[in-house]
């Protein structure tokens, strides 16, 4: 097992940090899609043992109240796959959760079925810190954070961290971050997206991290901005709502990150916004 976390780790609670001037249109960041070959027992691990609650539509988990404003909040859905691969190895790399106490944390998610990878370990100055696997493969790593609790961050994967950063920040906007070192990433209100080295890492499709998602207001209007701008559609925008009265599209970012496009069109949620 690589070490995962550099000396500063990717939680940006823990270390100095800079903030740069924000993107103007930042895109609010809307979900995670996550595989699993049973999505509605995963759906009940996540709520049981990261402090989930149920979303906008059954199945999705969010972990922070819907307040019926926006921006909304981040979600965790599901996709059934009979055996997807691992997250790690993988340009998604992990997601990242903050608790309390993450001593007691690693030990009721180990009882849960979660396999440890890097046990909790204290780094001085900074935080405590630990790593383990979901029972489907994607990877979690959780940071000690009494003051900001819930989900935290994303991670990638990639050759050229500056250049995907550069890639993001263009398509989507956000808050650019740097911690110690050449460690890049962005914020979208409440969550970090961290981009990391990575070589030979593997396009995000089909593995147990599929792909990530944001949400913007208008999904004509920002398709036509990303395909001026040289953006690779994988499917173009759906041209009316689906069953759950969403607008999807697909792209892809370098590295083989998958991405969603949603917009809220026809539901409740969307009011919101």
């Amino acid at each position: 097992m690589r070490n995962r976390m550099p000396a500063c780790g990717v939680f940006v609670a823990l270390c100095g940090l800079s903030l740069g001037a924000q993107a103007p249109t930042a895109m609010p960041y809307d979900h995670i899609h996550l595989t699993a070959s049973d999505p509605e027992k995963a759906y009940e691990w996540y709520v049981a043992n990261l402090e989930g609650r149920a979303g906008e539509n059954a199945g999705r988990v969010i972990f922070e109240p819907f307040t019926g404003r926006g921006p909304l909040p981040l979600q965790l859905m599901f996709i059934k796959a009979a055996a997807a691969a691992p997250s790690e190895g993988s340009v998604i790399d992990s997601i990242g959760f903050s608790f309390a106490d993450i001593g007691a944390k690693v030990r009721s998610l180990e009882a849960a079925g979660a396999r440890v990878v890097s046990p909790v370990r204290d780094v001085p100055g900074l935080s405590r810190r630990a790593v383990v696997v979901d029972p489907w493969g994607v990877t979690i790593e959780l940071v000690q954070d009494r003051e900001r609790t819930g989900f935290h961050h994303i991670t990638l994967r990639v050759a050229d961290p500056a250049a995907t950063t550069r890639w993001l920040l263009s398509a989507f906007g956000g808050e650019r971050v740097t911690l110690a070192g050449d460690l890049q990433g962005l914020r979208y209100d409440t969550t970090y997206l961290f981009v990391l080295p990575g070589t030979g890492t593997a396009p995000s499709q089909g593995r147990a991290i599929d792909h990530l998602g944001w949400g913007p207001r208008n999904i004509d209007a920002t398709s036509a901005d990303l395909k001026a701008n040289g953006v690779t559609f994988t499917a173009a925008p759906q041209p009316k709502p689906n069953q759950f009265g969403h607008r999807t599209a697909y792209v892809e970012a370098p590295g083989g990150v998958r991405i969603e496009l949603v917009q809220h069109a026809e539901c409740a949620w969307g009011k919101a916004e």
